[in-house]
């Protein structure tokens, strides 16, 4: 267990005193946070991160371990090992209930994506993520867009063009996230896919983003993966797991066809979408695991998996 007591636990420095004290940027803060889990600034009331004197010690042998010559993912090891902390969180602390600003940025973020005004759009998304974690970004305020756009051409009240550009804009602000997260993580690997004939992938994106964040190595393969080939890609890079989402019942049959090509894998399956979703039960009739209605409840699932595995005698 950490040494460090409550006080100096609790939060009492802003970004800029942080950087005035340490003299690191407040992008490179970020940055490590998002990747790293270090520091762990907590939120005030409006959303705005918070330093500890535990986050400025842990900043100052972060700081040091470089002037060494070490790497930062080396350097992160090493301070969650000198501190105590040997594992990442699963997921950063929600966004505090009070904090209205989820709310407000999904109006202001779907109108800017159907004006189309994306230079607007980008700016929403850059004031988020300097208030909010990556988490509370994907889950309360992109997911929640991308439903009501989807809502809104259901209703017929935008075009299919208005809907194919929000959701593509999204999709690269999604994958950018992917990049930043990294994928030199200390934890086992996992390959990411949609199934055969499964072309919707943002919600296994957003996953693999959690994922990447909390530690684990993940190879994303995007939509409409045929199940022989990734079979071989599994077994090639030695995942520990592998993780499968379906949204349509025409993806689902179509993962059941090919089912086969995963028989004697070694490997354990994971299952997501808003077809298991539906039918939980479908996972264990398929030999895997269901791991949950949304990307952050599904990391935390799938994480503890492949601890348990990791574990195991």
């Amino acid at each position: 267990m950490s040494d460090i007591n409550i006080s100096n636990a609790t939060g009492l420095y802003t970004t800029s005193e942080v950087e005035q004290r340490t003299g690191v940027p407040a992008t490179t803060l970020r940055q490590w946070e998002r990747r790293y889990g270090i520091p762990h600034p907590t939120r005030n009331e409006s959303g705005y991160r918070l330093y500890s004197a535990a986050d400025l010690s842990r900043i100052d042998f972060l700081q040091s371990r470089l002037s060494e010559g070490i790497s930062i993912s080396r350097a992160a090891q090493l301070c969650r090992e000198h501190f105590g902390g040997a594992e990442p969180a699963e997921t950063p602390a929600p966004v505090s209930s009070d904090s209205n600003l989820p709310s407000e940025m999904i109006g202001d973020l779907r109108r800017a994506l159907l004006a189309p005004d994306h230079g607007r759009a980008s700016d929403i998304i850059s004031r988020a993520l300097r208030h909010l974690t990556v988490e509370d970004v994907l889950m309360h305020i992109i997911q929640p867009v991308l439903l009501d756009i989807g809502e809104l051409w259901e209703r017929g009240e935008i075009t299919v063009a208005h809907e194919h550009q929000a959701t593509s804009f999204l999709r690269g602000k999604i994958a950018g996230l992917l990049e930043l997260a990294g994928n030199d993580g200390w934890g086992p690997s996992v390959v990411a896919a949609c199934g055969p004939s499964e072309q919707h992938e943002l919600g296994l994106l957003m996953l693999s983003v959690v994922l990447r964040r909390a530690g684990l190595r993940v190879h994303y393969l995007g939509p409409n993966t045929p199940l022989g080939d990734l079979a071989v890609y599994a077994r090639q890079v030695q995942a520990s797991g592998v993780l499968i989402s379906v949204q349509t019942g025409e993806a689902l049959h179509a993962l059941r066809a090919q089912l086969g090509d995963l028989r004697d894998l070694g490997m354990p399956l994971y299952f997501g979408g808003a077809a298991f979703n539906a039918r939980p039960d479908l996972a264990v009739q398929f030999g895997g695991t269901y791991l949950g209605a949304d990307a952050v409840q599904s990391a935390q699932t799938l994480v503890t998996r492949l601890k348990e595995r990791l574990h195991a005698p």
